[in-house]
């Protein structure tokens, strides 16, 4: 088992950067007169969306599977995940040359299922309210010999997040508040070593579903906290309870967890796209949204962490069904 501080660092996040370089994209950001005057902030929005697989996840991935043995490539790595992280693990396993399958909630949105099929992996569904989906990704790895390789609570997956942060500081400079979206916490535990290591003062503040608040709850207890499966419309922030490798690294660096609602998520998935001319998905659109509550203040960086929706959920969405 990892000790809390050999799980993740900033020279872990700089290999990861290099390692990544070439194959990863390294994101626009994205700036708003309209969204800084509603909202009283200058914002620099990290477009994640625009990542290969269509989110963050795939940094996280390829850092992982790439490091791994050649015994290991020879025989396949396994993951369990409600979208983005599959999509990223199908894209890095073809990218290497090996094999991946994929387990994932029988209600995941057609458009990712259908993704991480086209990137060559085989996928397995399972009921996310009555499976342990991390269980079942135990045993079907065990099962066929395979890797597993977990959507957050690694450290090359909490490494390979982080570089979303890097690239974000290194190209706008120092920032008052920096908002990413919570699910595990591995986004959350790579961007927030980043920034407190490069910049002290930064406030690191995490977003989460008012639905799917199991990190803030967390954060409140001082352990973890586990929530019945959360029903929200960020289906990619539906967890239950936090990593157990992430949970300690956000508990040390994470300043505050701010809420949002599904129609306030809606709004925000609007503005980007009338304003910005983006696509997000609900998870993508989190950080945002709390962004246009106008609570923050001076220079701050949203990580909008993907844009994987397909157009029938995306309009079905914002006129209010589903």
């Amino acid at each position: 088992m990892y000790k809390v501080e050999d799980v993740i660092d900033l020279e872990a996040i700089r290999s990861a950067a290099k390692r990544i370089d070439g194959v990863a994209h390294r994101t626009p950001v994205l700036t708003s007169s309209t969204l800084d005057r509603d909202t009283g902030t200058t914002a620099f929005l990290k477009a994640e969306n625009f990542q290969r697989v269509g989110a963050f996840k795939f940094r996280g991935a390829y850092n992982a599977i790439s490091r791994l043995t050649p015994a290991q490539l020879a025989t396949g790595v396994a993951t369990y995940s409600s979208g983005n992280h599959a999509q990223a693990v199908a894209l890095a396993a073809s990218l290497v040359g090996t094999k991946a399958v994929i387990l994932m909630p029988e209600d995941t949105p057609a458009s990712k299922v259908d993704a991480t099929r086209g990137y060559g992996a085989e996928v397995i569904t399972y009921d996310r309210y009555t499976g342990d989906r991390v269980a079942l990704g135990h045993e079907l790895a065990r099962e066929r010999n395979l890797t597993l390789v977990p959507p957050y609570d690694h450290p090359d997956v909490m490494a390979g997040q982080g570089t979303v942060a890097l690239e974000l500081l290194d190209e706008v400079g120092p920032l008052d508040t920096l908002l990413v979206p919570i699910g595990g916490g591995g986004l959350m535990a790579g961007c927030a070593t980043a920034a407190k290591a490069l910049h002290p003062d930064i406030r690191v503040v995490g977003v989460e579903p008012e639905q799917g608040d199991d990190t803030r709850l967390s954060l409140l207890a001082g352990d973890l906290v586990r929530i019945p499966v959360p029903r929200t419309i960020a289906d990619g922030q539906a967890t239950e309870i936090p990593g157990e490798l992430t949970f300690p690294v956000n508990r040390r660096l994470v300043d505050d967890v701010l809420l949002v609602g599904d129609d306030e998520i809606r709004e925000a998935m609007r503005f980007a796209f009338e304003r910005l001319k983006v696509v997000l998905e609900p998870s993508g659109a989190t950080s945002l949204a709390a962004l246009r509550k106008g609570t923050l203040s001076g220079r701050v960086g949203v990580v909008l962490s993907g844009g994987n929706i397909g157009v029938d959920r995306f309009r079905d969405l914002l006129a209010g069904q589903g």
